[in-house]
């Protein structure tokens, strides 16, 4: 997630930037702090003004009292009004401004829905709220947002947005050397919990794996055998041993991976995020096939194991982008065969979904570009970050400029 800051001085300019969004509908308020709110779904820009003023002095030193802040998420952080809201508040907390009047807006009007927030950095009292710091102090603030909602980070590095892994095809030759290969990079590069993780994670790939163990002159032994297959999970081709290939692929170590993967993703909340945006396709959807497709458009593949009569006995999501191998009922029953069954035959089949309020941002090449080229840092003059980033569009970026332009002559109190 990142977050812009801008001071300004023009109250009324702020307030009707983002009213104007909301009496287009281009928009919607989605919560306040000592502001009144008719709950119309408009605004009156220059009540707004009024009520922010009746909380502050008449005058005061500051030069730029307005504070006008946007919360950006990525585009694959499927978000509900309300969970937008709590984060929106829990930012302001904790930068400062919780007790500060304030409202939140969604912008919809492109294809990334993203927040803003209007607030003043000058109390009843007249007294400055401090903005020292204030860029590193919004890192570390969203940081923690990020792992408590489960979010992207803003870390280039931790995205994985791509799949660049092949499939082992056994009609190309060398299979040794393309099992070994696949093997290698899928154990270092994901996080999975038990033995079945890891072979619905293979099976994407064309490859399984067995455990082997024995007793050789009193001493039991344990290993691991992997194989490629076809496209229908079909062993072709011999088996070969994990020694083939080294320790790093061996039994031992990835029973150590189990391990190591369960305290990751439980400490850092890593199956939040793609719970979420699970649940929010299958809102969006009673037809596995579509299920499917949209969450291989975020970056997720799914592998269901079925009976021979067809019916789901086992699902497990690999989220390529967290690097997460989740089995479906430890996120949950709602994520349960039995649940995922039942949600994709009668009474559902066939019956149209229900509508649903969250929020599901494009997810184009076009938008994960856009976001990938953002990085937080200072801008001069006094803004805190640089007027250009993600879901900005013209219109945006003249408001920012406006509110980050200096006065040829100081005033005091608010510029309406």
């Amino acid at each position: 997630m990142v977050a812009k800051i801008n001071l300004g001085s023009s109250l009324y300019g702020a307030l009707a930037y983002n009213g104007g969004k909301i009496n287009k509908e281009e928009g919607k308020l989605l919560c306040v702090n000592r502001i009144p709110d008719d709950c119309t779904g408009k605004m009156e820009v220059a009540k707004a003004v009024e009520a922010f003023e009746r909380c502050m002095p008449t005058h005061f030193k500051t030069e730029k009292p307005v504070v006008h802040i946007s919360l950006n998420p990525h585009p694959d952080d499927v978000l509900s009004d309300v969970e937008l809201a709590n984060i929106a508040v829990e930012y302001l907390e904790k930068m400062g401004f919780g007790n500060q009047p304030w409202m939140v807006y969604k912008h919809e009007d492109i294809d990334r829905h993203h927040l803003h927030i209007v607030t003043v950095r000058v109390d009843e009292s007249g007294k400055c709220i401090s903005d020292r710091n204030n860029f590193y102090r919004s890192k570390e603030v969203t940081r923690e947002i990020e792992k408590e909602y489960g979010l992207h980070t803003a870390e280039r590095k931790s995205l994985r947005l791509d799949n660049p892994l092949r499939k082992v095809d056994v009609s190309a030759g060398d299979v040794k050397k393309q099992v070994g290969n696949a093997v290698k990079a899928l154990v270092s590069g994901y996080r999975f919990q038990t033995m079945g993780e890891f072979r619905a994670l293979l099976s994407l790939y064309n490859l399984t794996v067995e455990e082997t163990h024995g007793n050789v002159r009193g001493e039991d032994y344990h290993g691991l055998v992997y194989s490629a297959t076809d496209g229908n999970g079909n062993k072709a081709g011999n088996p070969f041993k994990a020694s083939l290939f080294g320790k790093s692929v061996g039994y031992e170590t990835v029973q150590k991976k189990f391990e190591r993967s369960q305290t990751e993703i439980k400490e850092r909340k890593l199956a939040d995020g793609t719970k979420r945006i699970i649940l929010s396709a299958l809102a969006g959807t009673c037809h596995k096939d579509k299920f499917i497709a949209t969450l291989k458009g975020k970056g997720i593949d799914v592998v269901f194991r079925h009976t021979d009569g067809g019916r789901i006995y086992g699902a497990t999501f690999i989220d390529h982008r967290t690097g997460c191998v989740l089995n479906g009922s430890r996120m949950g029953k709602e994520l349960s065969a039995n649940a995922l069954q039942e949600h994709f035959t009668l009474p559902y089949a066939g019956v149209a979904p229900i509508p649903v309020s969250i929020p599901v941002s494009s997810s184009s090449d076009e938008l994960q570009r856009q976001y990938l080229s953002e990085h937080e840092a200072p801008s001069t003059g006094l803004g805190l970050f640089t007027p250009e980033g993600p879901a900005v569009d013209v219109e945006e970026e003249r408001f920012i400029h406006e509110m980050q332009r200096k006065k040829k002559k100081k005033r005091k109190g608010f510029r309406l």
